[in-house]
């Protein structure tokens, strides 16, 4: 498990922090580049705050580039969970960072999102607005939740097959199942929901 706070100066946290914020995931630049950038006078200068940081595993080395450690990158996830019901007490251990890049594989161009409207898939948790996770497919199985285009337009619900027959079930009693009059094409099952609270 990293750690970017262990055994680095408020500078070099610094350093580390802008490198992240600038370069991201992209393969950094040259040192006199980033001396530059960052105002030090001496290539040299950079070249110590990396040395501490490849020490550290916060930068890495592939190819002759220099990149930030993926594991760098997302959110803090915690060992101990939450509970939805009593409160408990929370256990301050990091596991490690999440990124939701690499969970649901956004990078793939294969991978979009958009945003749902309307109310027909609250049983299965997903509210207006939610910003939904698909992953490109033509193919999906009972019970998986699909984008998909249906006689005159795009929707997203539950795709179910039985005895022969296809139909679309939304997630909410107050909708009727949508049976294909002509076409069903499916452009995507749903991996994941994104919400802002």
């Amino acid at each position: 498990m990293l750690n970017e706070d262990e055994h680095l100066s408020q500078k070099q946290k610094t350093f580390f922090e802008n490198i992240k914020k600038t370069y991201g995931k992209e393969p950094l630049p040259s040192f006199e580049k980033i001396a530059q950038t960052f105002g030090f006078k001496h290539k040299n200068s950079v070249w110590q705050y990396f040395k501490k940081l490849k020490e550290c595993e916060l930068i890495k080395e592939k190819n002759g580039k220099f990149f930030v450690n993926p594991e760098c990158f997302g959110a803090i996830l915690f060992t101990s969970s939450v509970r939805a019901g009593f409160a408990t007490v929370a256990e301050d251990s990091i596991e490690r960072r999440v990124s939701l890049d690499e969970d649901f594989d956004l990078d793939n161009p294969s991978v979009f999102m958009f945003t749902v409207s309307g109310d027909s898939m609250v049983n299965a948790g997903i509210f207006d607005g939610d910003k939904v996770i698909v992953k490109k497919t033509q193919y999906a199985k009972d019970g998986d939740i699909v984008l998909a285009y249906i006689d005159n337009g795009y929707t997203l619900k539950t795709y179910r097959q039985k005895d022969g027959k296809i139909w679309l079930q939304p997630e909410n009693p107050q909708y009727p199942n949508i049976i294909p009059k002509e076409v069903l094409t499916i452009f995507g099952v749903a991996t994941g929901i994104a919400r802002q609270l």
